[in-house]
């Protein structure tokens, strides 16, 4: 029996056969398909089985090139090196494909360079990274950057009807429903699980595989798409905080789930709910704050799997709360107005006097006690220094209990300028 996976045998021999290619950028296609002139450097970037491999291998094919390929995971610069020499050698130009390229370091990537230039060779780079990010700024505009996007339903129901005729299984369409749901756009990953479904379940050749066997299987098999330390967790991470300033709090509970169903780690989505509960909260619903600190305590205290629920109670109070971000708008703007005036004096009023010097030199005088005074308040009084910038800092909104601290604000002020 061949042991060679699945996705390698189906993987396509010919751009038609190559799903996605209407995604791609069309000029770029219509190159390829003249296979003629320079071959083309390119960074091709996408999610894991979108075909960036495939198309690299199919770019060697179109063009009339010796195609060799390395890995970044198992190569360094003496590799390169040694590609570079034997491609001088050639009368066909070099076709190289770097998988994982983001990989190499700033001066691995920069040995690359001179031999693009020269054209000694055509490099094609694939990475699941933002090139914007991992890549340097010499190697990006010496390249092509393609992006490739996870594969259509359409494009992936494809995929699964070749991966049931090379198995000579067959699936209901609710089952291949089931399978193109679950790769989450990655063909590798579905004929992966398809494969893996019919032997786990033991499918004859030629009977339909049941509907309730591939549920089951596809309940255990960990299929969630989540990099904790790639550009999707801060994708989904910035999806799951404007859910939360949305007020969506369905969204938010699915994007903050995923991330810790994907394996990340519960306390980094804690702090993201402190966080928000200050700035984008504040007072408003000074509550907010407590129950995000509460939720840490809670979950300190039991762990997984029950520290999700109040998780899940903090993440709904904090999406459904009223919001403000004026307390966070104030923080700014008195940074500016310290930074503008660093060294401003403390007005004598406001000085402690510890001493009889202090005293003759009139600390502390003129100071009125706001306990002494009717409501708590003594009106008039200045506690800033004199020139200071941008005031007022702290504007209330008209949101939750920040419409009552705002009419406070609006009373003191009458009351400052009431006769007295």
């Amino acid at each position: 029996m061949s042991q060679i996976p699945l996705a390698e045998k189906l993987r396509p021999q010919s751009l038609d056969e190559f799903s996605g290619l209407d995604a791609l950028d069309a000029a770029f296609v219509k190159q390829l398909r003249a296979g003629s002139g320079r071959i083309p450097s390119a960074i091709l970037w996408g999610p894991p089985g979108c075909g960036k491999t495939t198309l690299a291998k199919l770019i060697g094919k179109l063009y009339d090139c010796e195609f060799v390929e390395l890995s970044a995971v198992l190569s360094g610069v003496k590799d390169v090196r040694e590609v570079v020499e034997v491609a001088r050698e050639r009368e066909k130009p070099t076709l190289l494909l770097v998988d994982e390229i983001h990989r190499f370091n700033k001066a691995q990537q920069d040995a690359f360079l001179p031999h693009v230039e020269a054209g000694t060779i055509a490099l094609v780079g694939a990475t699941t990274e933002n090139p914007s990010f991992f890549l340097t700024a010499a190697l990006l505009s010496r390249c092509r950057v393609v992006v490739l996007k996870p594969l259509s339903s359409q494009a992936l129901e494809r995929v699964c009807e070749r991966g049931e005729r090379e198995l000579n299984v067959s699936l209901s369409p609710e089952a291949r429903l089931m399978f193109t749901e679950a790769c989450g756009g990655d063909g590798r990953r579905l004929l992966n699980l398809l494969e893996s479904c019919r032997d786990s379940l033991g499918a004859k050749t030629g009977e339909p595989m049941k509907d309730d066997e591939v549920r089951g299987f596809l309940a255990n098999a960990g299929v969630l798409s989540y990099d904790r330390d790639g550009e999707e967790h801060y994708n989904i991470a910035s999806a799951f905080i404007k859910s939360l300033r949305g007020s969506d709090a369905d969204a938010a509970l699915y994007w903050g789930f995923r991330m810790l169903e994907g394996g990340e780690d519960p306390r980094f989505l804690i702090r993201r709910l402190v966080i928000f509960a200050s700035e984008d909260i504040g007072n408003a619903d000074p509550r907010a704050l407590q129950l995000a600190v509460s939720t840490l305590q809670a979950f300190e205290l039991v762990g997984l799997p029950e520290g999700r629920i109040p998780i899940a109670q903090c993440i709904t109070y904090l999406a459904t709360a009223p919001k403000s971000n004026r307390s966070y708008v104030a923080l700014h703007k008195v940074l500016a107005a310290v930074k503008s005036n660093p060294g401003a004096a403390v007005p004598k009023h406001l000085r402690n006097a510890p001493t009889s010097l202090m005293k003759g030199l009139g600390y502390g005088d003129g100071y009125v006690y706001p306990h002494d005074m009717p409501f708590g308040y003594a009106p008039g009084v200045e506690y800033l220094p004199k020139g200071i910038p941008g005031r007022p800092f702290y504007e209330p909104s008209d949101r939750g209990n920040e419409k009552t601290i705002g009419e406070r604000i609006e009373w003191l002020k009458k009351v400052s300028s009431s006769p007295r």
